[in-house]
């Protein structure tokens, strides 16, 4: 769906569907709480893929293929390790100054 809100011919309320598709996936708002059982997550699980089969359904066929397209496209563009171990390394790093700036309070 990133690839078909972003193409032109798209009509401007499936990209608005689509950008409150992703704000909702995205947002620690939900309309259930996650910290009731079950329905918590149940509606992250539901709700979601309804919504994303929706906008498909909703976009046209020239404009799904087109994107499906480019997806493929993008899923075979190379992988960066280097840039992932220094992200992994930056995380862990903020984490021990964390703890060791509570450690010291």
């Amino acid at each position: 769906m990133w690839f078909a809100a972003r193409d032109p011919a798209l009509p401007w309320p499936q990209r608005v569907l689509a950008l409150a598709v992703a704000a909702y996936a995205f947002s620690p708002i939900d309309l259930i709480p996650d910290f009731i059982p079950v329905l918590g997550l149940l509606d992250d699980l539901v709700l979601i893929p309804l919504a994303i089969a929706l906008l498909i359904r909703l976009t046209p066929p020239e404009i799904v293929e087109r994107a499906r397209a480019r997806a493929e496209r993008a899923a075979q563009l190379p992988t960066s390790r280097m840039a992932a171990a220094a992200i992994v390394l930056l995380w862990v790093l903020l984490l021990g100054l964390g703890v060791w700036w509570w450690w010291l309070r």
